[in-house]
């Protein structure tokens, strides 16, 4: 069954959630385990949950991740991150990571922060 998606973005976001549901299928007790501790790890404390998306969004660009770079990008406009404050984390990303991470930014973030914005209109 092939869906219709309106941008890359929308469509990375699906590959990795239909990824993630056979992952569960076939090994539910991990994934429940993994699942608690992420939820645990971005639950507001301290650090806002907005803030702990930027960490790991730059923690995704520095690991060179596409998906969770994706994942996370809608995690900092859900949360409601300006694009100054996702192109600032992304600075200090690239201090640490170099041409590798700042490829990324200017190209997968800045696209899926557009299309991310796009759907939300």
């Amino acid at each position: 069954m092939e869906m219709d998606f309106r941008n890359s973005t929308e469509a990375a976001l699906h590959h990795y959630k239909q990824g993630l549901g056979e992952f569960t299928k076939k090994m539910p007790e991990l994934a429940q385990h993994y699942n608690a501790f992420t939820e645990q790890c971005f639950k507001e404390g301290v650090l806002s949950q907005k803030e702990k998306q930027l960490i790991a969004l730059g923690i995704s660009l520095y690991s060179q991740d596409e998906y969770c770079i994706i994942y996370h990008t809608k995690g900092c406009v859900d949360q409601g991150c300006s694009e100054e404050e996702i192109l600032e984390a992304v600075g200090v990303t690239a201090a640490f990571g170099g041409g590798a991470a700042m490829s990324q930014a200017v190209t997968l973030v800045q696209e899926s922060f557009q299309e991310l914005n796009q759907l939300k209109q």
